[in-house]
């Protein structure tokens, strides 16, 4: 049976990636955990996220935005305290600074996900060749969605990192074609077929450059 390379890195990366990703995510909490996670990733693993994921959610309150955007000086500070956790002030300024935008995208479309889903139809997004492994590090619907993120304030919300948590949250399933993950969401969920669009892939030379292909 087959399945996605990186799913077999760590016993954790298996277990998130059967049970979590590419799954589409419609509940507001978990969506800014997914995206939380995103951007404190970026320069670091994905595997440290998941491992330090218990910790994160201490921090913050289980990713509950209402509580997180009404933090003030004391909870950075805690939060930077706290054993295990991340010590980047910009980062966790950056979630509370999220959480605060994240409730004005709900008060002007009812939620998140409406926001997020109306980019696609409510549909997940099955683009030609990714299930044969071609996989992008941004497209043209991740550099759309961070473009208009950015300017309602959003911080740590580039096209790669957008297109990371498109992933993670099923609007976009990327699972290789002959792994069941993939059968399994396209039999669950409406879906939508649709050409690649101007994206940005890791070209895998010795200088690790990036190139665009349309």
């Amino acid at each position: 049976m087959g399945h996605c390379d990186w799913a077999f890195a760590s016993e954790t990366d298996r277990f998130y990636h059967d049970h979590e990703w590419g799954i589409p995510v419609h509940d507001d909490r978990q969506m800014f955990e997914h995206l939380t996670l995103e951007c404190l990733q970026c320069g670091l693993s994905w595997g440290l996220m998941l491992k330090k994921r218990e910790v994160f959610r201490r921090c913050f309150e289980n990713f509950e935005y209402d509580k997180i955007a009404a933090y003030g000086e004391d909870d950075v500070r805690r939060i930077m305290s706290t054993e295990g956790m991340l010590k980047s002030e910009r980062k966790i300024r950056a979630v509370i600074n999220n959480a605060r935008c994240y409730q004005k995208i709900r008060g002007e479309f009812g939620s998140f996900c409406d926001y997020l889903w109306g980019y696609t139809g409510g549909k997940t997004v099955l683009y030609d060749g990714h299930a044969e492994g071609k996989i992008p590090v941004s497209n043209g619907l991740s550099e759309d969605i961070s473009r208009d993120l950015k300017k309602r304030g959003f911080k740590f919300i580039g096209a790669v990192t957008i297109y990371s948590h498109l992933q993670a949250c099923g609007i976009v399933n990327d699972h290789a074609g002959d792994c069941p993950c993939y059968k399994k969401i396209n039999e669950t969920n409406p879906t939508v077929k649709m050409k690649p669009d101007c994206e940005v892939w890791q070209a895998g030379n010795k200088d690790g450059l990036i190139g665009t292909v349309y």
